[in-house]
């Protein structure tokens, strides 16, 4: 038996959400509507937020559930789990609940994409979109109490604020909520329904005993009230055993009024009164959370579970029927006989566990396999169902990483089969425990060396693959993720495609590691095949986290060639979709912001390239993964060489990746001899300059360049001439090369008299960098170009861009221009100058967009508009311009 048909949509992780958390609780026969109740709730729509508190079996759902069917406003139900304390989880299961019920639209973008947090612009994004609707959405979150996590609580305090009449909140708690509720209740904007509210008077309980057939005089109701204090569970467990006594009214005054003991004494009275086989089958299927017929036989090892859950839905309320015969008990009912049987049957709960593990695992229901087989202690289970499944990607992408890793911490030693020692392998790469995840994966490799090719070990040796990549590119080993690619596509023909198109991110994470090698061994063109496949693939919330990754090694690419506007729009994109999966700090998102601080050097932006390395450290450290360890050293080696020319020394210990690998990196060798080699040139040591560029060669042609600008300083122009010569375009390399060859080759000009082909090359220079704001190399020639840029038509080249536009400024040192003069006046619209006025008031991008009503990527919009108008990159820029110009 596989997934039930109602589970037409797919979670984060490409597996079916549980639709049961967004159906609104079904009204049993038996349930008495309190009109009183419900004209409290109607009358909480004034407020933005509604807290119904009680204690368990109060009707606190039941209740909510009545009055929210008969809205006209659109509801969003969603029943909280104990899993929702990580945030990606619980923000996947409200985004999808809101679609399911009409509250977003089905294209609408961006959906958490990683269990452990959620980007802050997701959230901005989701509450402009819930401000900007027609008519407001209630949200209900059912069993909020079991959400414990304060971050996810400040989150959807930040919504719940920012939506503003869009969205009413409606909690239903046991507890007092993780939320600031003075403060609701200091600006008369909260409603509460407390436990003695939804106690039930006299002439409620009699309606309600009356709908179990039961006939009380009002002296006997008030009775009954009072021991069970109104409880709602009480009175209905009261009218269940009841009913089936002789004398109901002497029965109903047997008892204490505890709610522990009337629950504990009352079950008993129910079970005492149901057969041996209807009393086992109740307290077996307690270990579940929902079952079907065919899972409760194979607890109870009976064949009548079908006929006997039929019998007791129609009896009992406290077994609910979900669609397609499933059912669960109710939270309370199940909690009461879960104690039961540890106390009538010690020892069995495991094994039980067990039991419903291998059914689920033969049914196709992967999340609940593991949940019970871990539950059992049977991680042998657990981690075979994972890996036959092809599911250990997940444990590095997906909403579910973390949960996986914490389920499977729990496993002990005697877990000894290859799955097991797999996931361990994964568990430490994820960590980047080198020396533990290689030992692992070795002793799996062992294990698995004499098996067959039956699905099981093939699937396997296939998660051995992805491992096998991943280590290859911490250790900086390319041939070895060459070998690993090779085998999985091998492998992959020995396996049903239908398995392996349900698990897209095995794919994306074998090509995103093999990318990655390519280009730290230097060979782009092959790195840029693997990197595109992945990012031009079909977008899904599995393999958002490998294309985030691809996207910043892609940025990198273009970046070492040259191309500083393609890295910085393909960084922006890493970026981007990040924010838009509510990451909140995926590596690949940290590799797109060191390509952006990079890109900002070399154009001189040294604020802002600092403020995005200070942003990066913010990230999780990837000391062992070399291509972004490579890329940080380069951004921050360049920043220290500009930033007032003091740091030389620093920058050139920077400039070394502090990562250990099995294969040289050409272009991170050579970007750091560069950084070494412009050291020892500041210091005055320009013999020690030109021997640290040994080894750099026309194959990384920015390096070669820049090397050769070193050469012609330190006197030796036939050098960097020969150097210049060696280097490798084949259209491949961009303004970068182009630039700094032609600066070179016009000093060298300069110095042998042959001033009109040096003006030639310069303005050729400038033509390319002007469109890409490239003022580095220009600020790294030295004193020689002066004169040129002085001349006339090299001064209108560089005017607005490059050099001050003031009279008398030709004879200074040249400095970059924060704010580029502009070529055509600038006209701004209505809305452009609405965002910037925020902006000078220090809003941020959400709080702008909920201050106009309008999305944050409107926002956006206008701001990327008003940028362009006014020749600026930046928020503090655009203010000043902006001011500068009469505009604000």
């Amino acid at each position: 038996m596989g997934r039930t048909p109602g589970d037409t949509g797919t979670d984060p992780l490409g597996g079916p959400y549980l639709r049961t958390r967004f159906a609104l609780p079904s009204r049993p026969a038996t349930f008495l509507r309190r009109q009183r109740l419900v004209a409290h709730l109607n009358q909480a729509l004034r407020t933005p937020l509604t807290v119904v508190n009680g204690a368990a079996g109060a009707g606190k759902t039941l209740l909510t559930a009545d009055w929210a069917a008969g809205l006209r406003l659109p509801v969003a139900w969603l029943t909280v789990e104990a899993g929702d304390h990580l945030p990606g989880v619980f923000w996947a299961y409200v985004f999808e609940s809101l679609r399911v019920h009409g509250a977003r639209a089905g294209g609408t973008p961006g959906a958490p994409a990683d269990s452990s947090g959620v980007g802050h612009g997701l959230l901005a994004s989701l509450a402009s979109e819930l401000n900007a609707l027609d008519r407001p959405v209630v949200l209900v979150l059912d069993e909020y109490d079991r959400l414990t996590s304060p971050e996810v609580a400040e989150q959807l305090e930040f919504v719940l604020h920012h939506a503003g009449p869009g969205m009413h909140l409606v909690l239903v708690t046991r507890t007092e909520p993780l939320l600031p509720l003075h403060r609701y209740r200091a600006s008369d904007e909260l409603t509460e329904i407390r436990g003695s509210e939804l106690s039930f008077t006299s002439q409620e309980a009699r309606a309600l005993l009356r709908l179990h057939g039961l006939q009380l005089p009002e002296h006997a109701a008030s009775a009954l009230v009072d021991r069970t204090r109104g409880w709602a569970a009480g009175l209905r467990l009261c009218a269940l055993a009841a009913r089936e006594s002789t004398d109901p009214e002497q029965y109903l005054k047997e008892f204490e009024a505890d709610h522990s003991t009337v629950a504990d004494f009352l079950l008993a009275e129910v079970l005492k009164r149901r057969t041996q086989e209807e009393q086992d089958l109740l307290l077996r299927v307690s270990v579940l959370d929902r079952f079907c017929p065919d899972l409760a036989d194979s607890l109870t090892l009976r064949t009548d579970a079908e006929g006997l859950l039929a019998g007791l839905h129609r009896e009992n309320a406290f077994i609910e029927r979900l669609e397609h015969s499933w059912y669960r008990l109710h939270p309370l009912f199940r909690e009461i006989l879960r104690a039961h049987l540890r106390e009538r049957m010690p020892g069995v709960e495991a094994e039980l566990h067990l039991r419903a593990a291998r059914w689920l695992r033969r049914s196709g229901f992967l999340p609940e396999t593991l949940a019970h087989g871990a539950a059992a202690g049977d991680f042998d289970l657990a981690a075979g169902a994972l890996v036959d499944d092809l599911a250990i990607g997940q444990l590095f992408t997906g909403l579910r990483s973390d949960a996986l890793g914490q389920l499977f911490a729990g496993m002990g030693s005697e877990a000894e089969s290859p799955a097991s020692n797999l996931v361990r392998a994964a568990g430490a790469l994820a960590r980047r425990d080198l020396d533990h995840g290689l030992g692992r994966l070795r002793r799996a490799q062992e294990q698995l060396s004499g098996a067959d090719d039956s699905p099981g070990p093939v699937a396997a040796r296939l998660s051995c693959t992805l491992l096998e990549a991943l280590a290859a590119r911490l250790t900086g080993c390319p041939t070895r993720a060459e070998q690993a690619v090779a085998k999985a596509e091998e492998l992959r023909q020995d396996l049903p495609g239908q398995k392996l198109h349900e698990h897209p991110e095995l794919t994306a994470l074998l090509l995103t590691h093999v990318g990655s090698a390519r280009l730290w061994e230097g060979r782009f063109d092959d790195a840029r095949a693997a990197l595109t496949q992945v990012t031009a693939a079909p977008p899904g919330p599995t393999t958002v986290l490998p294309r985030v990754e691809s996207m910043g090694h892609l940025a990198l690419l273009d970046y070492l060639n040259g191309w500083l506007g393609r890295a910085e729009r393909k960084a922006l994109a890493a970026v981007s979709e990040a924010q838009r999966a509510g990451l909140p700090r995926p590596p690949g998102a940290g590799l797109g912001r060191l390509v952006l601080a990079a890109v900002a050097v070399d154009r001189q932006e040294l604020g802002r390239a600092r403020a995005l390395l200070d942003e990066t450290d913010r990230l999780p450290a990837r000391e062992h993964d070399p291509v972004p360890t490579a890329g940080r050293a380069l951004a921050v080696s360049r920043l220290l060489l500009d930033d007032g020319g003091t740091h030389a020394h620093a920058a050139a210990e920077a400039a070394e990746p502090a990562v250990s690998t099995e294969a040289s990196s050409p272009w991170a060798e050579s970007y750091a001899a560069l950084a070494r080699s412009a050291a020892s040139l500041a210091d005055g040591r320009p013999e020690e300059a030109v021997r640290l560029l040994h080894g750099v060669s026309g194959d990384q042609p920015v390096c070669a360049v820049e090397a050769a600008a070193i050469q012609v300083a330190a006197g030796r122009p036939r050098a960097a001439a020969e150097l210049l010569g060696t280097v490798r375009t084949e259209g491949r390399t961009g303004p970068a090369v182009s630039v700094g060859a032609a600066l070179v080759r016009a000093r060298a000009a300069q110095e042998s008299g042959e001033a009109a082909i040096a003006r030639k090359l310069v303005a050729r220079a400038l033509l390319d960098a002007r469109r890409e704001r490239l003022r580095r190399p220009f600020l790294q020639a030295g004193d020689w170009i002066e004169p040129l840029l002085a001349t006339p038509p090299l001064h209108e080249l560089a005017e607005g861009w490059l050099l001050h536009d003031r009279p008398g400024a030709h004879g200074e040192p040249m400095r970059p221009d924060p704010s580029p003069a502009l070529l055509v006046p600038v006209e701004l619209s209505g809305r452009e100058r609405d965002v910037l006025r925020r902006l000078a008031r220090m809003m941020s991008t959400e709080e702008i967009a909920a201050d106009l009503y309008v999305s944050v990527n409107t926002v956006k919009t206008h701001l990327k508009s008003a940028y362009r108008k006014l020749a600026v990159n930046r928020r503090g820029d655009a203010v000043r311009r902006a001011r500068d110009l009469g505009l604000l």
